[in-house]
This record gives structure tokens, sequence and C-alpha cells, in this order.
């Protein structure tokens, strides 16, 4: 019969041999493409540039210049940048520096500012500099760690990890950004943050940063980044001829009051980039900001009316990025616009 202390034994030995088929069979574990938030970060980082830009603002004493840091990350080998519209969609000037320290120029070539979205064009690609895969944003789900890097506050190559919050739908979240599908993070963002990259743990793209939510001015633990796929659907597949303008939509006792015809309440430009698709259509820019009708309106530019025929609303903007997504790059549409109270019509040219 065998003695106590060899039951025991015994015991302790079936014990540890249950934990481990356990953990085996139960327990979370490394996959074997994942890698640490070091390997990460030192893979991708040379895909990440920091994106300075200057414009210009038309303000109630007239036009001010200033200027917007953020980032971004290269997703072609011809130069292509995802970065956030509010950092330059209306910009004239716009350099992007990779790690290394080189500095190219670039230029805004599709935007979307209902989704806070922008692609650049860099006039060359740095040596060095590499280009991020992209993946499916629809595989990642709440709970999965997630890597940011950026320039916050202008620091550039600054490294934040955490996990998916949550997952919204467009048009859930802000309704100024109603194109929108966003992932919420705790991985710290800041000032600066806004167009850089976030990538799952095998070092691919997931999503670009836009903002953070916070009542104290820092991070508090809310980050919105718009995911992959919406960018990839209205940059390279929906691209509109927004990039560069900046505007608001009239309403209509403000349409009224500017006597613009009643076929449409218009949208009146208040800046457009130098060289950007509203440029090449020969689109105005205002010249001061006016309090009228509840609305600060920019007085002095273009009053667009139509696009295709679409008169110019806020409820037919999906239908315009639609027509005008639909067009074979190249072929001319028509603008027409209310100008010092003629009515002109402009040409542009699909992108």
């Amino acid at each position: 019969m065998a003695d106590r202390g060899s039951i025991y034994r015994r015991v302790a030995r079936l014990a540890l041999a249950v934990t481990g088929l356990y953990a085996l069979l139960f327990w979370p574990t490394r996959p074997a493409d994942a890698q640490t938030v070091r390997e990460v970060f030192q893979k991708v980082v040379p895909s990440v540039a920091v994106i300075r830009a200057r414009g210009r603002d038309v303000e109630a004493g007239g036009e001010t210049r200033f200027g917007e840091t953020g980032s971004g990350v290269l997703i072609s080998t011809d130069g292509k940048v995802m970065t956030a519209a509010h950092v330059v969609h209306s910009m004239d000037e716009i350099t992007v520096e990779f790690l290394g320290g080189e500095t190219v120029t670039a230029r805004v070539v599709a935007s979307e500012p209902a989704a806070d979205l922008s692609l650049l064009q860099l006039d060359r690609v740095p040596t060095g500099a590499k280009v991020a895969p992209m993946a499916d944003s629809r595989t990642m789900q709440v709970g999965d760690p997630v890597v940011i890097v950026g320039a916050p506050y202008g620091l550039s190559y600054s490294l934040s990890a955490g996990y998916i919050s949550a997952r919204w739908a467009p048009n859930t979240v802000y309704k100024t950004m109603p194109l929108a599908e966003f992932f919420q993070t705790d991985a710290t963002i800041n000032t600066g943050n806004s167009g850089g990259p976030m990538f799952n743990m095998k070092g691919e793209v997931i999503g670009i940063v836009s903002h953070n939510i916070s009542k104290g001015g820092g991070s508090e633990g809310l980050g919105f980044v718009v995911t992959l796929n919406t960018a990839k659907q209205l940059l390279l597949e929906k691209r509109s001829f927004w990039g560069g303008l900046e505007g608001v939509f009239l309403s209509d006792e403000v349409a009224d009051l500017l006597n613009v015809p009643a076929r449409a309440s218009g949208f009146a430009v208040k800046t457009v980039a130098k060289d950007s698709p509203g440029d090449h259509i020969g689109l105005r820019g205002s010249k001061m900001l006016v309090r009228m009708g509840g609305q600060d309106v920019p007085l002095g530019g273009d009053i667009v009316m139509t696009v295709e025929g679409v008169p110019m609303s806020v409820a037919n903007a999906p239908k315009i990025r639609d027509a005008l997504s639909r067009l074979p790059s190249g072929t001319a549409f028509k603008v027409t616009v209310l100008r010092a109270g003629e009515v002109l019509e402009l040409t542009g040219k699909a992108p």
C-alpha cells in the first residue's frame, strides 16, 4: 500500500498535468506572426512621416496665416501618404519629413473632410522611407492590442500602445464626420498625432488617427481613429474634388439674403489651396467672414450652386461625391457658381 507522501506526489503530478492541458487548450497564445511592441515599432517607423503645413484662414478681421503639425504614413512606392484632413486639407504649403530628417514637399490629391481623411502625393520618395503594409480593418476586434506612432506636440516618431476600446459605425459619433467608421482606443493621442497610423501587432496599418476627446486638454483615454477600410474606400476608390477646398453650406435664410437662386442653398467657398482641384477649376476664396443669420459666412468669394447639375446642399453632398467618383479620370464636369452677383459655369476634371 502506497504511503501518504507517495499519494501526495501522484496527486501533485496529476494536478500539474491537468493545469498544463488546460493552458494548452484554453489560454491565449501569441500568434506565430505577432511581434513585441518594440519589434513592431522598429519595423514600422521608416513608414511614418511628420507633416508640417501652412495655410490661410479668413476671420472677421480678414485673412490670416497659420500652421499645422501632424503625422502620416507612406502607403505606396510612388509616394502616396495618408493623413488627417484637418492637418492638410486646405493648406498652401505642405512638407513631409521621414526618419533621418529628409524632407520633401507634397500636395493634396484626394480629401474627404466628412471622414477627416486626406491623401498626399510626395514630389519624390526619400531614400530609406518604407511602404507600410495595409490590413483589412474588419479583422480587428475590441480588445485587440494596437500601436500608434506619430509626432505628438511635434515630438517625432513617438510611440504609444493600447487596445481597441470600441468600434463606431459611420454617423454615430460625430455628425460633422458622418462618413467615418471609428476605432476608439486608449492608446495615447495628443496634438500632432493626427493623421498618423495605428498598427496591429503584425505591423500593418489598421487606421488613421483623427483626434481625442479631452476635457482637460490632454489625453484621457478617448482616442478616435478612422478605420483603414474607410480610408481606402474614400481616398483610393472614391476620390472627390473637395481636396483643398474649405467653406460652409448656406442655410436657406442666408442664401436668400445673398440672392442665391432658389434652386440651391449653395456652398460659400472660404479658402482654396494652391494647386488643389478647386484651384484648377478656378474657384475663388473669400475675403472676410461675417456673422449672418446665425452663421459665420465667408464673403467675397464664390458660392457653388451646382455640380454636374446637382444642387449644392448638405443633403446632396453624398450624391455629388458618388457622381464624381464614377467619372473616369480626366473626364470634364461642370460647376456652377455665383460670383459677384453673376452666375458662371466652370469646368473641372475628375481626378
